[in-house]
């Protein structure tokens, strides 16, 4: 059943074969994490790719005197500190389970392992390829939107996050203070 959860959550991107997601699956261990549990830790060298397949998770860095959160992601997606894990240098990312989260993780060398099939590579290839994509929208939104359009546009695109995911995280997402979103939610009605 496993393996259909990630082909779902990848055939947007490309229609790869059960087979391939079986294979993909023989290659990871599920792992569980408690609510505020962290996964990787800041300034530390990620070792594992991870598929969210219960929970929600957060991505932070600490700047001055706090974590903000650069992305937030919930079941049946794809995460992990990729600039870490393919360096192999340690990075200031933390992760963190922001619900209790199952995980499907992957190390290093089964993702080498896997890059070197014909499909993995495909599959990998693809994968980066939309995750560059998304993560350059979601720049380009936050240096050219309002706070108040970039929250509209999360209630409108993933309002499972403003439902599932504290009022900090959600602000520190967003790259607002607590206070600006609480305006901006009583003003927008979300």
């Amino acid at each position: 059943m496993v393996e259909k959860i990630l082909k779902n959550a990848f055939d947007k991107y490309y229609e790869a074969p059960i087979e391939a997601w079986k294979y993909f699956l023989s290659l990871c261990e599920q792992v569980d994490y408690q609510k505020k549990e962290v996964i990787k830790q800041a300034n530390t060298r990620e070792r594992y790719g991870y598929f969210l397949l219960e929970g929600a998770v957060g991505m932070f860095v600490w700047k001055k005197e706090h974590f903000i959160c650069l992305d937030l992601i919930i079941e049946h997606n794809f995460f992990g500190d990729e600039g870490s894990l393919f360096s192999g240098e340690a990075s200031p990312m933390e992760i963190k389970a922001l619900e209790k989260s199952s995980v499907l993780r992957i190390s290093k060398s089964n993702i080498d392992l896997l890059r070197q099939t014909p499909m993995g590579a495909i599959l990998f290839s693809i994968g980066d390829r939309n995750a560059f994509v998304e993560k350059e929208k979601q720049q380009i939104e936050l240096m050219t939107q309002t706070a108040e359009k970039r929250y509209s546009n999360l209630l409108e695109n993933r309002p499972e996050l403003i439902q599932r995911i504290s009022q900090k995280d959600i602000s520190s997402y967003l790259g607002i203070s607590t206070q600006s979103l609480s305006r901006i939610r009583k003003k927008l009605g979300g």
